[in-house]
């Protein structure tokens, strides 16, 4: 196991029988030992910083139908909203004011947005605070629509896989197509966005050969940002009595993630913190280096529910900022409000 876990420190890669081999294999001490090379590999690449982005959830209407999602179209109990670009201008002065440089804009797939409306929201953003960088995560567009909101100043854009297995991915969605999943990453490498992927930890009947696929399929599309999170169930989806994805389980991916891409940009997830009190603080030490405090009005975020237990819901966006930047300096890690782009990214500018 630490020969297998020492090559892949030292040549960020594995063929798959033996990533396969480790998923299955890797006991407490092997773990440990894995935690350490992805500590020391992301300690080389962007050091003890860890990024803040300020999260924005402007809608949970969504004309999707994935299994697991508490805002799914199929779910008829929940409360929808949706914020104006006033509002979403709002949130954006209030972030500014508390130093965030980073806005991530994240939604149901919500045809109410046309794409006019995302680029006035982008551009005026942009035109306020010309020093931010925007995210965008706003599910699968057209080839043509990404060009656009990367013309109008979009500079990343997150849209997890969920899953590198194709027959997975069609078992926990209704209405959505692995292939254009797929095509939709491929498209927004080629207009130059900075990419970000990611995959679901504990989805039932996954299995370890699939997270294996997920790291494969993440090394060759080279993205600038991995988005790794545990299963949670919803309360109103057909999985509201599956068990969950673990903690040690998503800190072991996280951990193999950062030693595949050493210069990827790796959120310590919302859900790591709600599956376990430290989930956040372990996920850093594991090599994750980006948090993202929600600045969405609180009288919205218990609506934006993907799954049952979100944490943070009530808390104002200071208190979610100061709350962070505590728990991290207090890891022994240090706060980063600049932009925070991917090293590598920003040296083929």
């Amino acid at each position: 196991m630490k020969k297998l876990i020492d090559k892949l420190y030292k040549t960020n890669k594995l063929e798959y029988d033996e990533l396969v081999y480790v998923l299955n294999n890797i006991e407490e001490s092997g773990k440990d030992y894995l935690i350490e090379k992805a500590h020391e590999t992301r300690m080389r690449a962007y050091g003890d910083k860890v990024y803040m982005r300020g999260l924005i959830e402007f809608t949970n209407y969504c004309k999707k139908g994935c299994k697991y999602c508490g805002i799914s179209a199929s779910n008829k109990n929940v409360e929808r909203y949706r914020l104006s670009p006033e509002e979403i201008l709002f949130c954006c002065e209030i972030g500014y004011n508390l130093g965030y440089r980073t806005f991530v804009l994240q939604g149901g797939e919500d045809d109410y947005y046309s794409d006019d409306m995302i680029i006035e929201i982008i551009i005026a953003i942009k035109d306020k605070y010309p020093d931010v960088a925007i995210t965008l995560s706003i599910g699968e567009k057209s080839y043509d629509s990404y060009e656009r909101y990367h013309s109008a100043g979009t500079d990343r854009y997150l849209l997890r896989h969920e899953t590198a297995s194709r027959e997975l991915f069609e078992r926990i969605h209704t209405n959505s197509s692995y292939d254009n999943r797929m095509e939709c990453l491929w498209n927004l490498k080629k207009i130059g966005y900075q990419v970000g992927a990611g995959f679901m930890v504990g989805i039932p009947t996954q299995t370890k050969e699939d997270l294996a696929k997920d790291l494969l399929f993440l090394k060759e599309l080279e993205p600038e940002m991995v988005g790794i999170g545990p299963f949670i169930p919803h309360k109103d989806t057909i999985y509201k009595d599956e068990l969950g994805g673990t903690l040690e389980d998503t800190i072991t991916m996280i951990a193999l993630t950062r030693l595949f891409l050493p210069y990827s940009l790796l959120p310590a997830t919302t859900a790591l913190g709600t599956i376990h009190p430290l989930g956040r603080e372990q996920g850093i030490k594991a090599g994750a280096n980006v948090v993202m405090p929600n600045l969405s009005p609180t009288n919205v975020r218990e609506k934006y529910s993907l799954y049952d237990g979100k944490i943070c819901t009530g808390d104002e966006a200071a208190e979610c900022r100061y709350c962070i930047e505590k728990r991290i300096v207090s890891s022994g890690f240090s706060i980063d409000m600049s932009r925070g782009d991917n090293v590598k990214w920003r040296e083929r500018r």
